[in-house]
């Protein structure tokens, strides 16, 4: 049985951090790829340290892309987060790109061809999560987290923060009584600055980003908000810390909250499941909970390599069910092609809508206009309701 009075931890970092700044510009590539050719295949890594963007992979592309756009778009992303610092600066930095042509063995076992239909990327599980602690269905803590390092860059992006830089964290741990979360018991921000305030400047241009976006009295007390811990964060991104695609994948999910398979999203098109699958898992879980069939979901779906069809589809409700989970799995395989095309065609994902999943969580987002973030909608709500009426 599990504990219902608790304290959970989930963290989150900025758009500035180095790990998320790798995955806003492998992102930004994929967009790249995928407004040359929709049909894309994109599998690359950015490592970024002092003044220097390293780019590697393998695509298949029937456009045009050259490997000065993809000069072009690094620079672009990292001077849109804002860096223009003496060890990391948007036009100053070294890009090198390694990008090569995707291998053929891994084409021919993914490509459709004649009775075959188009098989998974690469082996693998992925997990999709809902639950209803909040009105995006997402767990409390990585909801929270990311709002707070949202608002810092919106203030710090419109000027309204002018002494506050790229890189930052977060970190919010939650009272849960009764399986619900009732306050916040500690918050952690670490946030660059400027070299002309202190501590007790920062903390103070940071506490209303905080108390604004917990619910009202959720504020912790005094003693347990954490601000710079160290005391100075001057020197920060890539100058401070090197980064890497791919190494923020708890951030990208729930904080912790669920499970995941191990796989990053950032840098792949949408044939690899690492990305897609996980997607469609988090699709389903959100309807079934927005269809009060339960109030959390779990569902882990896996693939082998060249194989549309996933292998098998779990269920896990936490006890929360209002429906037989293995009738629940049919259904949802029923209402949703879970192969790799399937969940490309019903969520619209060969468009380059990517770059601006890359921080701040890929989940518990709005659905957009343009495709955006369509794994968020809930419009399977009203067949889920009517399988189990």
């Amino acid at each position: 049985m599990s504990k219902s009075d608790y304290y959970f931890t989930s963290e989150s970092v900025s758009e500035g951090h180095p790990d998320k700044l790798c995955d806003r510009v492998s992102d930004a590539i994929v967009d790249t790829y995928l407004a040359a050719d929709p049909y894309s295949r994109v599998a690359v890594e950015t490592l970024a340290t002092t003044n220097r963007i390293v780019l590697a992979g393998e695509v298949r592309c029937a456009g045009n892309v050259s490997k000065s756009d993809l000069v072009e778009v690094a620079r672009h992303c990292v001077k849109d987060i804002g860096y223009e610092q003496e060890g990391f600066h948007w036009k100053n930095a070294e890009v090198e790109v390694y990008v090569h042509s995707q291998s053929g063995d891994i084409a021919m076992g993914v490509d459709a061809a004649g009775e075959k239909d188009e098989g998974a990327g690469d082996q693998g599980i992925m997990f999709g999560y809902a639950v209803n602690e909040t009105e995006e269905l997402m767990p409390a803590p990585i909801h929270y987290a990311h709002a707070i390092l949202r608002s810092l860059a919106e203030a710090r992006h419109s000027g309204s923060a002018p002494l506050l830089g790229p890189d930052s964290k977060s970190q919010v741990t939650l009272q849960y009584v009764n399986g619900k979360p009732v306050r916040a018991s500690s918050i952690v921000v670490s946030t660059q600055h400027d070299i002309s305030i202190d501590q007790a400047e920062v903390r103070e241009i940071v506490r209303p980003h905080v108390v604004n976006c917990l619910p009202e009295g959720w504020m912790c007390d005094e003693a347990q908000f954490y601000v710079n811990p160290t005391g100075r964060f001057v020197v920060g991104g890539p100058d401070g810390d090197c980064g890497l695609t791919g190494r923020k994948i708890i951030v990208d999910t729930y904080g912790g909250a669920a499970p995941h398979g191990g796989g990053a999203f950032s840098g792949k098109d949408p044939t690899k499941v690492d990305r897609s699958a996980a997607y469609a898992a988090r699709y389903l879980a959100k309807n079934v909970v927005a269809a009060g069939l339960a109030d959390r979901c779990l569902i882990q779906l896996s693939y082998a390599i060249g194989v549309a069809k996933p292998l098998s589809i779990y269920i896990d409700t936490h006890g929360t069910g209002r429906v037989d989970e293995d009738r629940l799995g049919n259904v949802l395989m029923e209402i949703m092609n879970l192969s790799p095309r399937g969940i490309r065609t019903h969520l619209g994902l060969n468009k380059p809508i990517y770059a601006r999943t890359a921080a701040y969580g890929h989940f518990g987002r709005a659905p957009e206009p343009d495709g955006g973030f369509s794994w968020e909608r809930i419009d399977l709500v009203d067949q889920l309701r009517s399988a189990f009426s």
